[in-house]
């Protein structure tokens, strides 16, 4: 799990469009915390402090503490609205969340030793299925990633959830099948050759790179 990052924010006291769209032209980005059966708080922070937060792939899976005056909420963030023009990051929601509080959270999978994987090394292709996994945890277990180990990955292998070692109290939230996280793919001159193979099988013919020469 990462550490809990912190956020100074400043409390907002209006609610709707307007209200948000002078946050955003003031440089703030306007957000909520919602949760625990406790009213709603409304706030806006720095758009360029948050720059590097929200630049992080991880960005929803961290634990926050955001200071707003004398208070501090301990949240997870739910959802990064973007402006689907910019990019740019244009209302933030965060849950309330305790040591208690069992979430699902999309984790993202690292893919570690491929240089320990021999199909690679032949020029296999890493085809990565699922970039994420969604898991179920408490808020305060979520991991920053999952790692999912090449070593020994053959051309033509499968690499499935099973695979993968979950940390304590952390399950899948998939629990019928044991989905494939990634496959290592022939390269494609070696299946363009496989192709050309088969279809020679298939006609009776020789395929065109072991044609014998012809005799002068």
């Amino acid at each position: 799990m990462a550490e809990t990052i912190k956020i100074t924010a400043e409390a907002r006291d209006r609610a709707g469009k307007g209200a948000a769209r002078a946050a955003r032209r003031a440089g703030m980005i306007p957000g909520v915390i919602y949760g625990d059966n406790k009213p709603p708080v409304l706030f806006s922070v720095n758009a360029q402090s948050l720059l590097k937060i929200l630049r992080d792939p991880a960005a929803l899976t961290h634990i926050y503490d955001i200071e707003i005056g004398k208070e501090r909420h301990h949240v997870l963030a739910r959802d990064i609205a973007l402006d689907p023009v910019s990019d740019k990051a244009i209302h933030l929601d965060f849950l309330r969340v305790s040591d208690k509080t069992r979430v699902h959270a999309d984790v993202p999978v690292h893919f570690i030793n491929e240089e320990a994987s021999p199909g690679l090394k032949r020029g296999g292709v890493l085809n990565i299925v699922r970039h994420d996994v969604e898991l179920v945890c408490s808020a305060e277990a979520i991991p920053e990633f999952l790692s999912l180990d090449l070593s020994g990955a053959e051309i033509g292998d499968s690499l499935r959830m099973s695979a993968i070692k979950l940390p304590d109290g952390v399950q899948v939230a998939v629990k019928d099948r044991d989905f494939v996280i990634a496959t290592v793919a022939a390269p494609s001159a070696v299946r363009a050759e496989a192709a050309e193979a088969a279809a020679a099988a298939a006609t009776g013919e020789t395929p065109a790179a072991e044609e014998p020469a012809a005799k002068a």
